[in-house]
């Protein structure tokens, strides 16, 4: 395996590594429900994309926590 000709100063490899940063996803408002959804994708709370519905989801409730 092939060996670096001279080491690589902590300034140097931190100069590298200084655009190693995660970006936040591009988060937009469903027109139907006005729940965030990342743009280009199907609303995962309605289903719908582009005012069409593309998925029939099930209503979910929400059940009280009842102690048994």
């Amino acid at each position: 395996m092939i060996a670096p000709k001279s080491r690589i100063s902590k300034k140097r490899q931190a100069q590298k590594r200084a655009h190693w940063k995660l970006d936040a996803p591009n988060l937009i408002r469903c027109p139907k429900c006005h729940a965030l959804k990342m743009q280009h994708k199907v609303c995962p709370d309605c289903g719908t994309y582009k005012g069409i519905e593309v998925l029939k989801l099930k209503e979910v409730t929400k059940k009280a926590a009842t102690p048994e």
